[in-house]
């Protein structure tokens, strides 16, 4: 008897269910984000697939050792020149505040047409003058 009661309570529970999602099927809004559901599947299918792809590369690139060294060999080529540029930068940034700090001689109009003539000071006017001319190009394009 214990089996057939657990059974008719089980089928009672299933037609209960059945009944409560074929309720919730039968309103309006649901319907139409059913009918939305449905028309979207091919972009879904496609999304699904891009993502899964995309998975399956990251899971074998993460695994593959010799990828993963030749990439941490890769960044180490490239940042090391730059963290040595730019530690020597710093450096001459330092050493050119302390030495202007330290100084109280005045600068001229004689002394700047001085600076003009001198090889370093001309790349970074041109450089200055070249950053300000592809401003202002950018600036007309938008």
């Amino acid at each position: 008897m214990e089996m057939s009661e657990e059974l008719i309570s089980q089928a009672q529970t299933t037609s209960k269910s059945t009944q409560d999602l074929l309720d919730q099927l039968l309103k309006p809004e649901v319907q139409e984000s059913l009918t939305t559901l449905v028309e979207q599947l091919p972009k879904l299918a496609e999304v699904a697939t891009l993502l899964t792809q995309a998975y399956d590369f990251a899971k074998l690139v993460s695994t593959d050792e010799v990828l993963k060294n030749d990439t941490v060999s890769a960044v180490k080529e490239v940042a090391e020149p730059v963290i040595g540029t730019v530690k020597s930068v710093a450096a001459n940034a330092i050493e050119a505040k302390e030495r202007a700090e330290s100084s109280s001689e005045a600068v001229g109009i004689f002394g700047v047409l001085k600076l003009l003539k001198d090889p370093e000071v001309q790349n970074v006017l041109r450089f200055v003058n070249a950053f300000l001319q592809v401003t202002a190009e950018r600036k007309n394009q938008q």
